[in-house]
């Protein structure tokens, strides 16, 4: 690879680094092309992206970057996933490397702040952001429809009560 060609995938590299809200670091380990296109489409899907890192130009990518403490798991073969989303890229490495043991998540950082195993599969148990909007939504019109539902059941109690003694009344 000539250093032109470096340089590219460095700044290539670096723009994703400034970018991404969420960088999620993988080993892939025997995956077939076929597996990698079928986890690249999911990532899509999702809103997220996986790519193949060549570790000594991820390492000079990182420097400078809020990521740059990732630079310690850039060992192996290593690919990133990585999302504006705080949650995208994260649940479908999970999803993924529960379904594939030719993946392994090793870490990753949100924001800047560097994140364990442990602490990426916790991200990505979180609901999505549009999951939480509905939820907020929801929420907020639950005691809505309790309360019109309150005001109106005295009501209809007492529309019932004058029925029945109108009906009482025609009968008599």
């Amino acid at each position: 690879m000539e250093r032109a060609e470096k340089e590219t995938i460095v700044a290539g590299l670096r723009q994703i680094f400034e970018s991404a809200n969420l960088v999620i670091v993988t080993h892939f380990t025997g995956m077939t092309v076929a597996e990698a296109t079928d986890l690249r489409n999911k990532m899509r899907e999702a809103g997220a992206n996986f790519q193949v890192t060549k570790n000594r130009l991820a390492h000079r990518a990182l420097e400078g970057t809020a990521f740059k403490d990732l630079a310690e798991m850039f060992t192996g073969p290593t690919a990133i996933a990585y999302s504006e989303d705080a949650v995208a890229a994260a649940r479908v490495a999970v999803e993924y490397a529960k379904k594939n043991d030719k993946l392994v998540v090793i870490g990753g950082a949100l924001e800047g702040d560097q994140l364990d195993v442990a602490r990426v599969k916790a991200l990505a148990a979180l609901p999505s952001l549009d999951e939480l909007r509905g939820q907020l939504v929801g929420l907020i019109q639950t005691p809505a429809t309790r309360i019109a539902a309150v005001v109106q059941a005295p009501a209809s109690q007492l529309a019932r009560v004058l029925n029945a003694y109108s009906e009482k009344n025609e009968a008599a």
